[in-house]
Parts: structure tokens; sequence; C-alpha cells
């Protein structure tokens, strides 16, 4: 063993004290997955030296079979894997091994419960990796060296795991990483080559290197014949099929080695909801292995945050998280392309504009919607199970992708007026299908939550026809449909917007009764938009309320308050945005007002009634004092 210089000591960072007292309690139900992730670990180390090397060869140090090797030490008790992949140097053993540098990992501790169950979901969304490794250690000592670097510059870290690590310079002669795990004394079944083979075979048949573990020499036997059957030597050999899953024939491919392999590439625990394995020739010539996960990322809502596919060349790793082969609405989809048409020297400058990195994106993207749309079809429950997870994501598409709006349209799901309880389980399709004869659009209130837009005022008229409209409670809602104008031929309809025309769906017998009301209260309008002024565009009757006397509407063209709340979020300057007033002739309160012949007190009337519209519709006032005061005054003068 090599000599350490003196050993400096550090801290660890909080989240990981966190994330270690976490796996040690939560994760053991399903102890053995240490082993899928230090060895996916080693595997990633070896494809990045693999890369690095296309440049630089002697970065191969006389060495370019890349394994990883697995040994044991029953009397010590210790578990060692250990790579020849690209190593690390000081600084890097400290920052990949003492800090989490993920962004929103504040926000990802913050949604833990203290439920080892729920918790243990979370943990996997999140990606344990080197740290699994404290499942069944109570020290581990880990041993690299940089390829390329000198053999004086090797790094040992040691850690019980407890909050402290230490850290020194030692003399390695072979590059790349050593970890040794000194298992716990309840744990010393994983000290055992079977069982150690047996978890490689289940995880880790799929890795692309060999898995080494060492076979004791058999010494000189007799045969029956009475022949001496030759002694074999010790030696190491693979315990895992070392051929890139995605290479295989997908009928030689059973669905527990495609659920391993995604989580050899995602480090999730959880099962994928669904996969698509393809392999394209032609004018282009690539495979492409995708995921649909069960669970959403922590950081999902991070735009910022690294997404994408693996990218291989020719077999040959080039980079994690090559996002130009994914739509940012489809950023939760995980796997790996394999091109053949890329150069092995190919950068994230040259993908950005490639032609061939455009037919690639194209094609997987097309595939990922495929596979949405037969999930849809085939399993509603797990389409559904999906859309909890991702649907506000999927949203994003209509605005991001045109060339596919339509098909991501029939992939939306809504709650509606069909169905009260708060499912988003409805397609446009089953809309479609459910609307009245002589109906032409395709009605949707966009509002704050799911509750305040079923109790929005906007919807009377409808629930008294009988007409459905779709309830949109998302603050990304209002975004989407701002560029979803239209599906299967069929208008979208915002129903606080413009002028409500239900054409064919009424009646001319409604139609008398209504202008009759109007006609009783007709000089309201002018005497309430001479007490409104600038406040409004306009001030008009209207006959989609029932059971309101008022409420306020968006400009066909204008920006509706759930706009303006999206732009107020992003940090975008808003102008100020005027609204329709519109009264109820029907109803009891605007038929006292038209009898109301003091100014002062008609004023007072109409502000109270465009305040309670502003605050249905909005959810907040600009002056709520005002409001409070005049509606006392009213009060007030009722006691009288």
């Amino acid at each position: 063993m090599a000599e350490a210089a003196q050993q400096e000591k550090h801290g660890f960072q909080t989240e990981v004290k966190q994330l270690l007292q976490l796996m040690i309690h939560s994760l053991y139900s399903n102890k053995e997955i240490f082993l899928r992730e230090l060895v996916s670990n080693a595997a990633d180390a070896a494809d990045k030296l693999r890369f690095r090397a296309l440049e630089n060869a002697a970065l191969y140090e006389g060495d370019g079979e890349l394994n990883v090797k697995l040994s044991v030490d029953a009397d010590a008790g210790t578990i060692t894997i250990a790579d020849n992949g690209i190593g690390m140097n000081r600084e890097e053993v400290i920052a990949n091994l003492g800090t989490i540098a993920k962004s929103g990992t504040k926000d990802f501790f913050s949604k833990l419960s203290g439920d080892a169950a729920k918790d243990s979901q979370l943990i996997g969304q999140f990606g344990v990796g080197f740290y699994s490794a404290f499942i069944v250690a109570d020290k581990v000592t880990v041993r690299s060296r940089a390829a390329g670097a000198d053999a004086s510059e090797g790094v040992e870290w040691i850690s019980d795991g407890e909050g402290e690590f230490t850290v020194a310079e030692i003399n390695k002669p072979t590059r790349g990483t050593e970890i040794t795990l000194h298992i716990r004394e309840d744990e010393k079944e994983f000290v055992d080559a079977w069982r150690l083979r047996s978890i490689i075979g289940k995880y880790s048949d799929h890795i692309s290197i060999p898995v080494l573990m060492w076979r004791d020499e058999i010494p000189e036997q007799d045969g029956e014949d009475g022949e001496k059957i030759p002694a074999v030597p010790g030696e190491w050999e693979s315990v895992n099929k070392a051929t890139a899953l995605w290479t295989r024939d997908k009928s030689d491919i059973s669905d527990e080695e495609y659920k391993e392999f995604y989580k050899h590439i995602s480090h999730d625990f959880a099962d994928p909801l669904s996969w698509a394995h393809n392999k394209v020739e032609g004018k282009s010539e690539y495979t492409s292995l995708l995921y649909i996960p069960g669970k959403a990322p922590f950081d999902m809502w991070n735009r910022e945050q690294s997404h994408g596919l693996k990218l291989y060349v020719q077999r040959v790793f080039i980079m994690d998280d090559a996002e130009q082969f994914m739509p940012t609405y489809l950023r939760f989809v995980k796997g790996l392309l394999d091109s053949n048409d890329l150069p092995l020297n190919v950068s994230r400058e040259i993908l950005q504009d490639n032609k061939v990195t455009q037919t690639l994106r194209q094609g997987c993207t097309k595939r990922v919607l495929q596979m949405l749309e037969k999930m849809a079809k085939n399993d509603s429950e797990k389409y559904q199970s999906f859309w909890s997870e991702f649907g506000n994501v999927l949203k994003e598409g209509p605005a991001e992708d045109f060339s596919n709006k339509d098909k991501i349209a029939g992939l939306l799901r809504f709650s509606s007026t069909h169905d009260e309880s708060d499912a988003q389980s409805v397609s446009l399709e089953d809309y479609i299908s459910r609307m009245k004869e002589g109906q032409d659009k395709i009605y949707f209130v966009t509002a704050d939550s799911l509750q305040a837009a079923k109790t929005s005022p906007h919807l009377e008229i409808f629930r008294k026809k009988g007409i459905e409209v779709l309830l949109m409670g998302e603050r990304i809602d209002e975004w989407l449909m701002s560029h979803l104008t239209e599906y299967n031929e069929k208008q979208f309809q915002s129903i606080a917007k413009g002028d409500l025309d239900l054409g064919d769906l009424d009646d001319e017998e409604t139609k008398k009764a209504q202008e009759d009301a109007e006609k009783e209260v007709e000089g309201v309008l002018e005497r309430a938009k001479t007490a409104l002024g600038e406040k409004v565009i306009d001030v008009k009757f209207t006959h989609r309320l029932t059971e309101s006397p008022a409420v306020i509407t968006a400009d066909e063209n204008g920006m509706t308050t759930q706009m303006m709340k999206l732009m107020q979020a992003a940090g975008q300057t808003v102008p100020e945005v005027k609204y329709h007033f519109e009264l109820n002739p029907e109803h009891q309160l605007v038929k006292k007002l038209a009898d109301v012949q003091d100014e002062a007190l008609f004023s007072q009337w109409v502000g109270v009634l465009f305040d309670q519209a502003a605050l249905s519709e909005q959810g907040s006032l600009k002056d709520p004092a005002s409001f409070v005061r005049n509606l006392n005054s009213l009060l007030m003068n009722m006691a009288k």
C-alpha cells in the first residue's frame, strides 16, 4: 500500500451530511444498489478516458484495456472497486466527494419528510452515486490519480461518513480510482465473492467494459478415467457480458435488462414508465434508446439545469447531457444516442448548428411523442401517472415545437366541468366528442388555481346550458393557450375574453328575453361609464352570468389577468391592463342600481360591483381599503 503524506481534515458540505444520514436509514431495503452505483461510476470514468484519449493517446499510459476490477478480502472485511479510467486530482477529489454541486439541492432537502419510504424515492431521483458506499460501509478509502499525471500526484481520501474526511497526497503508480469499503459488521453478507458476482450479473451486464473478479487457482485433479486434469491457474475473469446493451438485438434484451440500464444511466432507483430502442439506417445511421422516467427529478423546473441524452459516436462515449438532441419541453427524457454520422471529435459548438444534429433531434422527438401516444392509447392509468409528473413540462411544447404542435395538443390533459373531480384526465378528443350540436368552439377558462377556475363567474351560463368548459388552474396554462389557437379545426375560446357569442346554442326565445331585460335597465350603462371613467375600456350588458351581478373581461386581443401575473412572476414590466365591465341586466342588484337616483350613491354602488368583479377575476385589489370604505358606507346607509 502506498504511504500517505500528512493528512488534511475537511468537513462535509451540510447537504452531504444530510444525504449520508438519509441513505443509511432510508435505503436499508435495497442495500445492494451500492455496488451498482460504484461500478456505474467506474464505467463512466473509463468512458471519459476513452473520449479524452481521442486527442491525447498518451493518457492511456500504455494500458488501453479498460476495465473495472472487483476484489474481496474476507479476513479484512473489505470490498475494493478499482478502475483504470480518467482518475481525479486533489481538487477534483475534494469537489466530487465532499460537496454536492447540484443547483436546487436545498429545495430537494426541503421536500424530505422524515418518512423513510417516501424519502428513499426522492433520494433515488436525486442520484446518490458514490455516497451509496456508506449504506454498507462504516469507512471508505478512495485512492485516485488522474490520467497523465505523475505517480507522485496520487491522492487518498478517507471518511467514516460522520461529518469529516481526510485528504493526503500519495504515490500511485497506476491511473484511475480505487475505492475500498470497510464493511459494517452487520453487512458481512456482502464480503462474499459469489454474492458480489450475482449482484454484478443482476445490475451490470449492460456495461460496455468488463467487470473483472479474481478466480482462484484450480489444482490438478484426477479424472474419472484415471488421467490427470491439469491445474487451472488463477486469473481475472469477466463477470458481466461487457457488451453495450444498445448494440444488441432487441429480441435478446429482457425487460429487466432495459430497466437496469435505465438505472445505470439515470442513477434513478425507480423503474421507467416506458422505453423505445431503435436502430435507424439510411441517410442517417444511428441507434437511440430513450426512456420515460416514472418520477420527475427534483430540479425539473430549473430550465438551466443540464439535461439531454448521453452521446456516443460509433460506440465511443462523447458527452453527457447532450441537450441538442431533445427539445426543452422533453427535458425529462433519459437515454442515449449512438451516431455513425458525427465525427469523433464533435463538440457542443459543432453540434449546435449541425444538419446531422437536426435530423437526429427530429427523429428522437418523434420517437418520444410516439411512445407517449402509444401509452395514452393503450394504458390510460400509466399515462395519467406520466401526466401527473410531467404534464406541466409538456405544456411548454406548443410554443417551442410548432411542427409537432398538433401531436403535443393531443397528449394534453385537462380538468373540465364534465367531471367535478380534480383529475386532469380530459383530452381534447374527449372534449370534442361531447360537444353540443351547433357548438363550434372549445371553451376554456384560466385562473390562479383549479378551485378558482371551478368557481369562476364566467362559467355560469355554460353550466346552465350544459356546455363543457376546460378548467385551467396552472400558471403555465395562460402561456400554453396563447400558442394553442385550434385543434382538429376547432377554435379555442377563452370565456373570459371578448364578447360571448354562443351562436346556434342560443335560441330566439332566450335572445328576446335578454333584450327585454336590457330595456328595463337601459339607463344604467351610460351612468356607470361616467362613474368609472378611465378605469375601464367600456361598460356593457352581458348574458354570460346567471348568479353574479357583474364581471370583468379582457379585450379580445388584450392581456388577461393570468398572462399579466405570468409576466410579473418572470420579472417583466407589465403595462397597465384595463378591462370591460359587464353588468347582468337580469340580476336584482343591477335592477336596484337602475332605481338609484343619487349619483354619488350610484357611483358607490358601481364601484363596489366593479371591485367585486375584479376581486373574483384577479384574486386581489389595487386599493382594497377604498373597496372596504365604500362597502361599509353602503351597509350603513342600508341599516338606517
